[in-house]
């Protein structure tokens, strides 16, 4: 952990900064391993601060590493990082620009009166956690194992005549079950006509003979997130949707097998996306090939038409190539991978042969 502060603190030298103040949840488990749902981190060039309230000093005090001192806010919690940065002449402040709401910037700038300027340091605190070490890549290939395992139950659970709900409600069941903390996003099941939608979470929609299910989920174990998706049949699917089913899977095993480190993220989109182009379903593959994910489900880098990222090994990602077409269903197959000795190690086990239910 000491060298995320580090990394903050080079970045504050970089800006030529005193200290920054951390509120987002994913950067504050990221940095200090807090994992409460208030809290302030104040890291500066030599100590570093946790304030929390007194629902979670002690927990707080069990979580955050030996660098960091855990401190009970005192009125406010502006307040008594106030008397912090009084007490340490820290006068130049950044803060996360991309998670702080105008409101809350606005009440900083009126509370921090030992403040001398505060600088808006946006994303930058986010993208360190691009790259996973060791340790990050061990828990994430944990947690998407346990998905597999919801995946390999899920298929065997499934009867036609449920509502999606009941298939959404027993994949987060057997989450927990397993040990996760629960789901990273909302759970999608869509069957039918529904499985265009590409988010498409669960509803009374009833899943029948010959429908397409797209069941899209993920957990948090440990902090970090999985993601996964597999579209499976009930029943002899329609020609068209068992085509599509083929060019989807060409699609992701292209990408999987072509995407390397040094790569612009753009080119790796583009291997999927010129497939299901030639394919003639070009316009129905309206979202990007991936995303990252880590201690958040939807984070950098971004594997899609305008990215400007560079991948690089220790990136962990989503490869997750689709086709939706109105009125009849989609398809969509979603692996995690992770990016070591400069090419793709696939982290989800899952089969990927067509499965009738």
């Amino acid at each position: 952990m000491d060298k995320r502060l580090q990394k903050v603190r080079k970045l504050l030298e970089e800006k030529n900064l005193d200290a920054c103040i951390i509120t987002g949840r994913p950067n504050t488990i990221y940095y200090s391993g807090f994992t409460g749902s208030t809290s302030m981190l104040l890291v500066g060039l030599e100590k570093a601060w946790l304030v929390t309230d007194f629902r979670y000093t002690i927990q707080a005090r069990g979580q955050v590493t030996k660098d960091i001192e855990v401190v009970e806010q005192q009125e406010s919690f502006y307040k008594t990082i106030n008397g912090i940065i009084s007490e340490n002449s820290i006068e130049s402040i950044g803060f996360e620009g991309s998670v702080l709401t105008f409101s809350e910037y606005q009440k900083m700038k009126i509370s921090l009166t030992k403040a001398k300027s505060l600088v808006n340091l946006e994303n930058a605190l986010d993208r360190f956690r691009m790259i996973k070490d060791e340790e990050e890549i061990e828990l994430i290939q944990q947690a998407v194992l346990l998905g597999d395992k919801v995946f390999d139950h899920i298929v065997k659970f499934i009867k036609p005549g449920m509502k999606e709900t009941e298939v959404s409600a027993e994949i987060e069941y057997m989450m927990k079950k397993l040990g996760a903390k629960g789901p990273s996003f909302e759970t999608i099941v869509a069957a039918g006509h529904r499985s265009a939608m590409c988010h498409g979470t669960a509803t009374d929609n009833v899943i029948k003979r010959g429908d397409a299910v797209v069941l899209d989920f993920g957990l948090i174990y440990l902090n970090y997130c999985s993601d996964m998706t597999r579209t499976i049949f009930i029943g002899e699917p329609d020609k068209e949707l068992t085509r599509i089913y083929g060019i989807v899977r060409e699609a992701q095993e292209a990408a999987l097998a072509g995407i390397r480190s040094g790569m612009k993220a753009s080119d790796a989109d583009r291997i999927a996306r010129d497939i299901i182009a030639r394919a003639g379903y070009g316009d129905a593959f309206g979202h990007s090939l991936g995303h990252g994910v880590g201690v958040e489900i939807h984070e950098e880098p971004r594997l899609s038409v305008k990215s400007k990222d560079i991948l690089a090994d220790g990136m962990v990602f989503s490869v997750e190539p689709g086709i939706y077409l109105e009125g009849l269903g989609g398809v969509r197959i979603e692996d995690m991978v992770v990016l070591v000795g400069g090419k793709i190690r696939n982290f989800t086990t899952s089969p990927k042969d067509m499965i009738i239910i």
